[in-house]
């Protein structure tokens, strides 16, 4: 017999309540604001977590463009994609992305790779996440909290 306290919570869909949150990416690592950010839009930082339920924020990362990667992974990492042509395997260093047109592929891509794979419920998640290259973002009406990332461990920031 099973008593009330030993039972699982399920989450519901209609018991979600998403919040907005703001990350400034100025001087951080890549990697390590990806793995944050991934965790924030499952909702896997919430102690009501289901798999199967998107249950977690909507998040907005300013300063895209001023990321940063450890070693030599800007000089290093590549990214590859077929144009569907015979032969048409194109590939781009992260150094190039950055200085191109849309810098905030770089953690996009990042982001995306942190999220399960091929899965209806990713793809909803990711349309939570907006990503501006510069400091200006257009989602002041919904009065996002701001949480500083690189305060939470020195390791988050770029270093020397």
């Amino acid at each position: 017999m099973q008593t009330e306290a030993s039972k699982t919570y399920n989450t519901k869909p209609a018991d979600v309540e998403k919040k907005w949150i703001l990350i400034d990416a100025q001087d951080l690592v890549v990697g390590r604001l990806a793995s944050f950010i991934a965790m924030r839009l499952r909702g896997k930082h919430l102690p009501t977590f289901t798999p199967n339920v998107d249950d977690g924020d909507h998040v907005i990362v300013i300063n895209a463009e001023k990321v940063h990667f450890t070693g030599r992974k800007r000089e290093q990492q590549t990214y590859y994609w077929h144009t569907g042509y015979p032969g048409g395997i194109k590939s781009r260093t992260a150094d190039k992305v950055l200085e191109g047109r849309f810098p905030e592929r770089v953690l996009h891509k990042a982001v995306e790779r942190m999220m399960p794979k091929d899965s209806p419920l990713a793809r909803r998640q990711m349309k939570h996440l907006h990503i501006y290259a510069g400091p200006e973002h257009k989602h002041e009406a919904q009065q996002p909290e701001t949480i500083d990332v690189a305060s939470m461990n020195p390791k988050n920031t770029i270093r020397g």
